[in-house]
């Protein structure tokens, strides 16, 4: 029988608690949803308006893994939904607003990502997000370098960025934006790629060409695409130890010499938060700090 659990006053059901989820460190699912409900008040800001996409692993990362984007079957009536716009016709997909829906979503055991638009506007884009891949042998170390260049050429137009782990091999940035299709910035965003590539040959790369991949750094703009979605700030990630996408000072970018600097693992994010709250609090706290897009 699964428990019924009370969370602010809705009754969740809570499964299979026990199950080791990260065979390499023994993190059970019980622990997953603990890490949540810990981290939910800076987690649910970066959630809450956005239609959620689930990359679900219900038997841990060796099992099977899969999207799911639709309103999943079995979903309480209480848990928000919004009606978005595809290219195959519009589809209703699950908005995570508060903490009995963190909850209920961090029982199916999945990763968050979100688009870079929220529900009540998904015409117009309020992110812009660039995902450094590295390819081996390049490694976070060198995305470092190349987030430092994004970061001081979005400021010379206005943007402020924000940095954090992907919670595997790269880094990404977002800034607020306003103002702007998710088309116009995808167009911005692919021209700062080139504009990196052409600045640093030797380390970047603007395509996707897996050919050309070894040793370079991938400035993937893609993710900009209205369709797109980006692992969330906080989400566990699908990886052999319970890893998060975490926020990083820039002052950790500029001064990681190592990969290991800048993996964090489930138990690393309390006290970070202690330390340094939600360093990407400011991508939601108005407008005012949102930049707008050059003419092109």
């Amino acid at each position: 029988m699964t428990p019924i659990t009370e969370v602010a006053g809705r009754r969740v059901a809570l499964s299979n608690l026990e199950k080791v989820l990260y065979s390499a460190s023994g993190f059970t699912k019980g622990e997953v949803l603990h890490y949540y409900a810990t981290v939910a008040d800076v987690l649910l800001p970066h959630l809450r308006d956005r239609p959620v996409s689930f990359l679900r692993y219900p038997d841990g990362p060796d099992g099977q893994v899969f999207f799911t984007k639709n309103v999943p079957p079995g979903t309480p009536d209480w848990v928000t939904t919004a009606e978005v716009p595809r290219s195959e016709g519009p589809a209703r997909m699950v908005l995570v607003e508060d903490l009995p829906s963190l909850m209920w979503a961090a029982n199916l055991v999945a990763e968050f990502h979100t688009h870079q638009w929220v529900a009540r506007e998904p015409a117009l884009a309020d992110r812009i997000v660039f995902d450094l891949d590295p390819g081996p042998p390049a490694t976070v170390v060198d995305c470092c370098e190349v987030a430092l260049w994004l970061r001081e050429r979005l400021a010379a137009d206005g943007f402020e960025a924000h940095t954090k782990t992907s919670g595997s091999k790269g880094l990404h940035l977002l800034a607020a934006v306003r103002g702007a299709s998710s088309e116009r910035v995808s167009e911005y965003a692919r021209a700062l790629a080139v504009e990196a590539e052409t600045a640093m040959p030797r380390l970047v790369l603007h395509r996707m060409t897996r050919s050309l991949r070894p040793g370079k750094v991938f400035v993937d703009w893609s993710q900009n695409a209205a369709r797109k979605t980006t692992a969330a700030p906080y989400t566990l990630r699908a990886r052999a130890e319970p890893l998060v996408s975490a926020p990083v000072t820039w002052e950790e970018v500029a001064d990681c010499g190592d990969p290991a600097q800048l993996a964090f693992l489930a138990r690393d994010i309390p006290p970070r938060l202690q330390d340094y709250g939600d360093l990407m609090a400011p991508l939601f706290e108005g407008g005012e700090r949102a930049g707008v897009l050059p003419l092109s």
